[in-house]
């Protein structure tokens, strides 16, 4: 049967992330996507008519991944540092599923050659930023951290330890559980932003 034009682009899609993982972002061509896929370079192109415009399309569908997850994560009935936790497993969940993800964040050579994807992941990580600075506000507020912290550093501080611990877990041929991994580092660095007084009577 064949696939309609919408089923044809997700299957190319999904290809160029699975190949970004397995040749590298820098190394992909439009040629292997449409090996892998079992089509020709011009078919390739009708659908999507520059590789920039496949590579927009990747980050497009990252995005609406990566904002779903986000939504999901702040349930409204949760106390904030739940919230962070959620944010936190979302993203690494985002990663772990698309491990194509940090290689394509931090790829220098794709991000210099296409502006405009360089700045659609600079939006997102700018408002991944923004959810986890307003709820480590709302956890300053709630006395879960500390009266004097800075929400906007604590959320530059969980952002570089997601990225942390992704590129461990691409170096180290993703040879640990990546969330429980994640989650054990976030308590750690929770206890670190929480008040002294606030542990000294929980304790």
């Amino acid at each position: 049967m064949r696939k309609s034009a919408e089923e044809r682009k997700a299957e190319i899609l999904a290809t160029a992330l699975r190949l970004a993982d397995e040749l590298g972002p820098d190394r992909l061509t439009t040629q292997a996507v449409a090996g892998a896929v079992g089509l020709t370079q011009p078919a390739i192109f009708r659908h999507y008519p520059t590789k920039q415009a496949l590579w927009l399309a990747v980050a497009q569908h990252i995005q609406d991944r990566m904002m779903a997850a986000w939504n999901e994560a702040l349930a409204p009935d949760l106390p904030p540092a739940s919230r962070i936790a959620a944010l936190v497993d979302a993203q690494l969940c985002m990663i772990e599923s698309s491990p194509a993800i940090p290689a394509i964040l931090f790829s220098r050579e794709l991000q210099v050659e296409n502006v405009e994807l360089r700045q659609s992941f600079a939006g997102l990580m700018a408002a991944f930023h923004a959810n986890l600075g307003a709820e480590l506000r709302q956890a300053r507020e709630a006395g879960t951290v500390r009266k004097d912290f800075d929400p906007i550093d604590g959320a530059v501080l969980l952002i570089s330890l997601i990225q942390g611990l992704a590129m461990r877990w691409s170096l180290g041929a993703r040879g640990f559980a990546l969330r429980p991994e994640g989650a054990r580092l976030l308590a750690i660095q929770m206890k670190l932003f929480a008040d002294p007084i606030s542990q000294e009577k929980s304790a």
